[in-house]
This record gives C-alpha cells, structure tokens and sequence, in this order.
C-alpha cells in the first residue's frame, strides 16, 4: 500500500488521502454486510426447508436426519448454519470493537457442538451411547451460543440506548419462545424451527442495523462541509480517481 509521502510529491492533498480510506473502508463494510446477511438469508431458508422434510411436529431435526434418508443433509445444514451464525457474530464483534475474548471462544465451541450433535447418530434403540453423547452436544451448542452472544448483547444495549428495548423484545422471542414451545409440544421440530429461525432474524436486524449505522457516520465523514450532496458524491469518485493514478 501506498505511504502518505508518495500522494503529496504528486500534489495530493493528504486530506483527499484521508478521505479516500475512508471511502475504501466504506466500500468494504457494505461488502461485508451483503456477505453475511446473504449467509445468513440463505441459512434460514436452508433450515426452514430441512426442518419440514417431515412434519416438525412429530420429528425433531436429529430424527430427520438419522430416521430417514436425510442424514448427509443434517450434516450438511449443521456445518452451513452454523458456520453461518458464527460467521455473523464474529463479524459483529469485530464491528462493534468488542473485546470479549471468551466470547469469541464460546461462539466458536458452539459451532463445532453442533457440528458433533450432526455427526453422532441418535438411535437410543441401537446405539444408547452415542445417542447420550448426541444430545449433551447438542445441549452445549446452545450453551455456548448463549454464553458467547448474551454478554455482547448487553454490550450493544449498553452501548446504543435506542436499540435496549428491541433488543429485549428479541431475547424474549428467542429464549422464552423457545422454551414455551418445548413445554408446550415436547422436544419436537417445532422447537427447533423457532430458535434457529427467530435467532437468524435476529442476527439480521443487528447486521442490518449496526452495519447501516457505521456506514452513516463514515458517510457523513465523507460528505462533511457539502452543500449540495450530490456534488459532493461526484467529488468522492473523481477524487479516488485520482489518488489511484497517483498511487
């Protein structure tokens, strides 16, 4: 990368220099946030699809998979989903500068639960072991996905005031849903449906809504001190232009 000294030999203002990484990290953000949301677009939809194979009320995820002949596709939607949601707390983290290291690893620990809980068949009938280690892993992913997205989620509510009581709502639609709906119908797909579903919405009104605000402030970075707006968009794209050539 270019160093500061090469622009201003060729007459570049080191304001215009600021300015254009400014506009690269800008361009960047809105990358990441088509990425991941996309990510985790294509995650709800995959597990919307995968949990009505059978009917959700009779048959959780883990009976989808290793009762019928879908087992390959378990596995399959518990590496994508996962990495998924995990993909996109990361990148909030990262965002938000947040700096809980055991987060990260929690976040990460639950991931490869889940991917475990796919992997181990659950025949209690043949295999009781393998069935018992089945469902404590998949009671540590969501252990871990709490323990590493609750205290970021304070974080947030702490840090942005206006977003306190849609954030509580969503935790309650999350956790107490989810219960309610195990208490309610048993361990059945219905369950299971909700807290992926309603947690990857979630994670997309936070990637929406946290992405959008720093995509504000640097563009207001951008265009601070111009009177006419669009005039001040043509000035960005003639300038990163001509820092470019200079570069």
């Amino acid at each position: 990368m270019a160093s500061f000294n090469k622009p201003r030999k060729n007459n570049v203002n080191p304001q215009e220099i600021n300015k254009f990484y400014i506009q690269e990290h800008l361009l960047l953000e809105r990358r990441i946030r088509i990425t991941i949301m996309s990510l985790l677009l294509a995650a709800l939809l995959f597990t919307t699809i995968f949990g009505t194979l059978e009917d959700p009320l009779q048959y959780t995820f883990s009976k989808i998979g290793n009762r019928f002949n879908h087992r390959i596709l378990f596995v399959f939607w518990a590496i994508f989903t996962g990495t998924g949601i995990q993909s996109s707390i990361l990148t909030l983290f990262k965002l938000e500068n947040y700096k809980g290291n055991l987060a990260y690893l929690f976040i990460v620990l639950g991931t490869i639960f889940l991917v475990i809980t796919a992997l181990v068949p659950a025949f209690a009938e043949k295999y009781p072991l393998w069935t018992w280690i089945h469902v404590v892993s998949a009671g540590l992913y969501g252990l871990f996905l709490s323990l590493g997205l609750a205290p970021f989620i304070f974080f947030i509510s702490k840090e942005n005031p206006r977003l306190r009581l849609v954030i509580k709502i969503w935790s309650v639609v999350i956790w107490v849903g989810s219960f309610f709906w195990m208490f309610l119908l048993g361990n059945t797909g219905i369950f299971e449906l909700w807290f992926f579903g309603s947690m990857i919405v979630f994670l997309l009104y936070l990637s929406l809504t946290l992405f959008e605000e720093k995509i504000v402030k640097r563009s207001f970075l951008l265009l601070k001190g111009e009177e006419d707006l669009n005039k001040g968009i043509e000035k960005i794209f003639v300038r990163n232009s001509k820092i470019k050539k200079k570069r």
